[in-house]
């Protein structure tokens, strides 16, 4: 009888190449995603040594980092150097043969929002993309993870990557969540309780039956954030949602081909008895909404808890660690958020910008208004979730509210094209970095769900949304 594996270590025998004792193994990468950013280097390289792109058919390339979330984008772009990124890609893909999303088809969008919606993210798949936050795709029981400029080239020129096994952990999210908590919570109480370095080396596996009951967007925010914790990647083994999901989208299997994927596809969930190299357990039913207050996603509290005292750490690196981060936030220890006064409201990203999310902050929103005191800015991740959320009328509970509806980009998770705070203002967003200078120099950053972010843009302040859903 062969030994029980991991859903990591199924993808994994799966795909190694070659690996020689001593070495790192020879991967091989299905599905290779690229963006404006990270990739000119890469194709420069492949153009200096006369190499093509090995896969064009396996690689997927869109602008979301660098391009404007204005109305006259497709004529405009005020950033010279996002101007050039955008213009280098598509000389670039049409110079390789690389499958382009381009600005204006209704294919463009977020890196990691479009892979699902086309169906080119499957169950089993190696995945990779010059962006950290490419273990989004891991809700689809894929290996997926980020990688450097070089390896975007490596990986263009060969398909395969050098990779060293990382080691494993399952996390286990028990019990159900109350009304209000989120899958955004979920994550933020993972890494509140592990911080940024509890994942360090490891491939996380979700599971437990809050993971189950999560719709597959509700997965992805999970996944999404896994590097938040120092992981490598993060999984959820693959089941019938996952299948209804990918089931008709434009790249999926079809006919027998369908058939036939579905029944590999159920052959990945961990065997029972596969072990772990560590164990994680969430308390989900003790999770209340919850908001990040310093300068890392591992410094995060419930929305009525007191923001931690450094006093009480026992490591003296952590509160120094811990009062650095207090005084760029400006907030005093052993006071909650609840009611600090806010600036702006974005709710979008890689993390959060689906439709599910839009839907939940227009709940929120619809017959209230932002508050005088807020800028509120509702970013969609692709042009197919502009339209389909057209098409639900939720545009007009957004800009009835008081916000403004974009353009499909990453927009200020990153503070591009204008899309920033400016020095001392305070930002409640749904993105997945709350670093200093993140989304603009000087600007303090309150991770947190759509629902907390609607709820505060609506009070001008840090908001429960426990109070606006029934």
């Amino acid at each position: 009888m062969s030994q029980p594996r991991t859903l990591f270590e199924k993808i994994w025998d799966e795909h190694v190449v070659a690996h020689e004792p001593g070495a790192p193994a020879v991967l091989y990468i299905d599905l290779h995603l690229v963006h404006e950013v990270t990739s000119p280097q890469a194709f420069q390289g492949l153009r200096d040594r006369g190499i093509r792109v090995r896969r064009p058919d396996h690689t997927l390339a869109t602008m979301d980092h660098s391009v404007p979330t204005t109305a006259n984008r497709l004529q405009v772009i005020s950033d010279e150097i996002a101007k050039k990124q955008v213009e280098q890609l598509r000389i670039n893909c049409r110079e390789f043969g690389v499958p382009l999303a381009d600005l204006g088809q209704e294919t463009q969008g977020i890196v990691h929002v479009i892979g699902p919606e086309l169906g080119v993210t499957q169950p089993g798949f190696t995945v990779v993309c010059g962006d950290s936050h490419t273990s989004t795709h891991g809700a689809f029981g894929a290996l997926a993870f980020g990688i450097g400029t070089t390896e975007v080239e490596h990986v263009l020129a060969t398909q395969t990557l050098l990779q060293n096994k990382p080691r494993t952990a399952v996390v286990n999210f028990e019990g159900s969540p109350v009304k209000g908590v989120t899958a955004k919570d979920l994550i933020l109480g993972l890494i509140s309780q592990i911080g940024v370095g509890g994942g360090t080396g490891l491939v996380l596996e979700y599971t437990g039956e809050a993971i189950r009951a999560l719709s597959m967007e509700g997965r992805m925010t999970v996944c999404n954030m896994s590097i938040e914790g120092g992981a490598r990647a993060g999984m959820i083994a693959p089941d019938d949602k996952t299948f209804e999901f990918l089931a008709g989208r434009p790249k999926a299997p079809q006919g027998a081909d369908w058939d036939a994927a579905v029944e590999r596809w159920r052959q990945l969930p961990s065997d029972e008895g596969a072990t772990y190299d560590e164990t994680f357990s969430v308390d989900v039913a003790s999770l209340e909404p919850m908001l990040t207050y310093g300068t890392n996603p591992g410094q995060g509290v419930g929305v009525s808890q007191p923001v931690p005292d450094p006093a009480s750490l026992g490591d003296a690196n952590e509160q120094a660690s811990l009062r650095k981060a207090l005084d760029y936030m400006e907030l005093e220890a052993g006071k909650p958020l609840l009611g600090k006064p806010i600036d702006v409201v974005f709710i979008g990203s890689c993390t959060n910008s689906r439709i599910s999310d839009l839907r939940a902050a227009a709940e929120i929103l619809k017959g209230r208004k932002v508050a005088d005191n807020v800028r509120a800015m509702v970013v969609p991740g692709s042009e197919k979730i502009k339209k389909q959320a057209t098409e639900e009328g939720l545009p007009e509970i957004f800009k009835a509210a008081g916000a403004e509806w974009r353009e499909a980009g990453c927009s200020m998770c990153i503070a591009m094209n204008g899309d920033q705070l400016t020095p001392g203002q305070y930002c409640v967003s749904t993105s997945n970095r709350n670093f200093e200078g993140r989304q603009g120099k000087g600007g303090r950053t309150f991770l947190a769900s759509p629902l907390t972010a609607a709820a505060s843009a609506v009070e001008g302040k840090v908001a429960d949304a426990r109070r606006y859903v029934s």
